[in-house]
């Protein structure tokens, strides 16, 4: 179906079914409505990127992600969408798997499809792509990476604050052998939080051991992680999580070996995603406010700032501690 069939029917020119679609210039009650008659009747779809093209303001708004199999991500989409189901736009979605290539991939993609916006709520980086996303017009989200400029928003979470009160909270607990379980740790964002560990680790010097493995991103890969932290020679008492997706994986193996949670063994994770307060036991955690991020994102892409408001072009999340149940007291020998 074509915008040439639309105006044969309604007996009207294209241009005055292109006024109707996208709002522009005076059309008679009249006339408009036997266009959006025909356009019903005839079951015409609007190709939104040739209205794009020809000079309507697009309502597309574009996200790219890590994982999307992390529901981390995908609280994060659904907040982006909600806001944007509110105000007239559609969200397009990409996961990467953590690639460099399937990142620019993305990027270029979502350009072509002239976004009015790009949120990247990722881990992997490309200098070149970024260098030309700061050069160009677009706005940009960036989430744990980047850094701010006139048309780009970056969001950052203290994740050293947030690890040390983890570790804080699990010392008062008794405990001094701990595990840390991460992934993909050789991109620069991930690598900052198990530096965070490290870095507290060694402020308690000899009081404490540590262990640290990386695994995938996902439930499976915090099962094998556990299983390596607990045959390695100090299993730990207490094992911190990168986030809450593979801190599931975690107690599942823990269980399988036949150990408490909390009773052998504390876990926490990092996030605070919806099923952290389902899984048994509940997961203590770091929060993360996901709808937060959704809303900050949506309205720094389309937000119009009055000449009197300066921009936020950098904000930053202090992940509160969520105390539940899989953490408690050191098991005694």
């Amino acid at each position: 179906m074509t915008l040439e069939e639309v105006a044969k029917r309604a007996r009207v020119s294209t241009s005055t079914v292109s006024r109707v679609l996208n709002e522009t210039g005076p059309v008679r009650p009249a006339t408009r409505a036997r266009v959006l008659k025909a356009i019903k009747d005839l079951k015409y779809q609007p190709n939104l990127n040739a209205r794009t093209l020809a000079g309507g303001r697009s309502q597309t708004l574009g996200l790219i992600v890590s994982n999307l199999e992390n529901p981390f991500f995908l609280d994060i989409f659904r907040a982006l969408d909600a806001k944007a189901q509110e105000q007239g736009y559609e969200v397009l979605v990409s996961s990467t798997d953590y690639t460099p290539r399937r990142l620019i991939s993305s990027v270029h993609l979502m350009l072509q499809r002239r976004v009015a916006g790009l949120v990247l709520i990722i881990c992997e980086m490309d200098e070149p792509l970024f260098r030309d996303l700061y050069e160009g017009e677009v706005p940009i989200v960036f989430y744990d990476v980047g850094s701010p400029a006139p048309h780009v928003t970056n969001i950052r979470v203290d994740y050293q604050r947030g690890v040390r009160r983890i570790v804080e909270y699990l010392r008062v607990l008794g405990h001094r052998r701990f595990g840390f379980v991460g992934h993909h740790t050789a991109l620069s964002p991930l690598l900052g939080r198990k530096q965070a560990f490290m870095e507290i680790m060694k402020t308690y010097g000899k009081d404490v051991q540590y262990a640290m493995v990386d695994e995938a991103d996902s439930t499976e890969g915090g099962r094998r992680a556990a299983h390596r932290l607990m045959e390695s020679g100090v299993p730990p008492t207490a094992i911190l999580c990168i986030n809450d997706f593979m801190a599931m994986g975690v107690i599942r193996a823990l269980k399988d070996r036949g150990l408490d949670v909390p009773g052998d063994v504390s876990v926490t994770g990092f996030d605070n995603i919806s099923l952290a307060q389902f899984s048994i036991p509940t997961l203590t955690t770091a929060n993360v406010p996901r709808d937060e991020v959704g809303s900050m994102a949506f309205e720094a892409l389309t937000r119009s700032w009055s000449p009197h408001e300066v921009p936020r072009t950098e904000m930053l999340i202090d992940p509160e501690l969520v105390i539940r149940d899989s953490t408690g007291p050191v098991k005694k020998s």
